[in-house]
């Protein structure tokens, strides 16, 4: 088995091994994978966080050894937690990396940070206020940055800054935690699904106080939820329709 890790600031994740092909997640610098399929010019990896597997390009990532990757995997999270930092590599030239990054491979990639991180599990209190850091980036299909995101990828991103691991697909998140019945029992924080009329689920957001949600949609932003599903501010008009909530953090 070879393995690797994400040394650029962020890295797509497609669906086949082409430039071409869909987006279907994002890598972050810092994210460790194992390598399951290598190519001349793309390898089919699979993500330590989440288990997601995708293609990316042989050029954006490093390889590193399984001592190594067992020492990623074993050590507690320290992510970044401004906007925009920088690191600096051993030619003391800069790189920018985002909101999010891991930086548990610095000594690995023999880079250097001088920023702010947050590391271990925060309360169910600090959802909303990491939610708000990411308010009004633009909606990206497969996004996980702070400059385009999609919904899970917000969730997922949103729970990982305060300590806690959601699956990458919002049909993945909808398998995690404790169902809920009613609207009413819901507190900030945990997560609403919605589905489309086949029934899949298709879309989650973050409950807030007084029946609001924090959501991807066109741009992070802050809507209605009732018992329909959520009404938007602007349009006046519901846009998802409510399947289930469930609760990740009690």
């Amino acid at each position: 088995m070879q393995y690797g890790i994400c040394h650029l600031s962020i890295v797509p994740l497609r669906f086949e091994s082409s430039d071409k092909s869909e987006l279907v997640s994002q890598l972050l610098y810092g994210d460790h994978f194992k390598i399951i399929e290598k190519r001349k010019n793309w390898s089919r990896i699979r993500l330590a966080f989440d288990s997601y597997e995708g293609w990316i390009d042989n050029k954006q990532y490093q390889e590193i050894d399984e001592n190594q990757y067992v020492q990623l995997q074993n050590s507690d999270l320290k992510l970044s937690i401004d906007l925009v930092e920088f690191i600096e590599d051993s030619h003391e030239q800069l790189h920018p990396i985002l909101l999010g990054s891991t930086l548990n491979g610095l000594s690995v990639l023999n880079h250097k940070h001088d920023g702010s991180i947050v590391e271990g599990r925060k309360s169910k209190s600090n959802i909303i206020q990491t939610a708000f850091l990411y308010l009004n980036s633009p909606y990206l299909w497969g996004g996980k940055s702070p400059f385009g995101i999609d919904c899970s990828g917000f969730t997922q991103m949103v729970y990982k800054l305060c300590g806690y691991k959601l699956l990458r697909d919002a049909s993945q998140q909808a398998t995690q935690g404790e169902v809920l019945s009613f609207i009413e029992e819901s507190e900030p924080g945990d997560l609403a699904f919605f589905d489309n009329e086949e029934g899949n689920i298709i879309h989650v957001g973050i409950i807030m106080n007084d029946y609001n949600i924090i959501h991807a949609h066109g741009k992070v932003r802050i809507d209605t939820l009732d018992h329909s599903g959520i009404y938007n501010v602007d349009t006046k008009m519901h846009t998802h329709k409510l399947r289930i909530i469930k609760r990740l953090i009690q």
